[in-house]
């Protein structure tokens, strides 16, 4: 099986996709990547959720149209299991590559 390297964006989108589980469409993801310290256009949540959905790394399906929203349905993403496993490989990277430096940060 061919290992996928996330990037950071990549990374904190498929968390948050991850933290909403059933709820996972455009606003909530935005306000939620927002209260973490990250803020994104809608554009580029756009961008970044269709190439991970090309990657494997995520799944989407539509809701049900929504009168307040002019008859148009909501789009619901969830992470697939690809998607689990490149989050899994990436953490396990970054606590590798984080151990033993946290007393190095604490005095700059």
């Amino acid at each position: 099986m061919k290992s996928i390297h996330l990037g950071e964006l990549e990374q904190v989108v498929l968390l948050a996709v991850l933290r909403r589980d059933v709820d996972a469409y455009a606003v909530p993801l935005l306000e939620d990547l927002e209260a973490a310290g990250r803020r994104l256009t809608r554009g580029a949540l756009y961008t970044a959720l269709e190439r991970l959905e090309q990657k494997g790394l995520l799944q989407s399906r539509l809701g049900e149209p929504l009168a307040e929203r002019g008859g148009r349905a909501r789009r619901y993403y969830a992470v697939t299991v690809a998607g689990l496993r490149a989050l899994s490989a990436s953490r396990r990277t970054l606590l590798a590559l984080w151990d033993g430096l946290e007393a190095r940060l604490e005095r700059p």
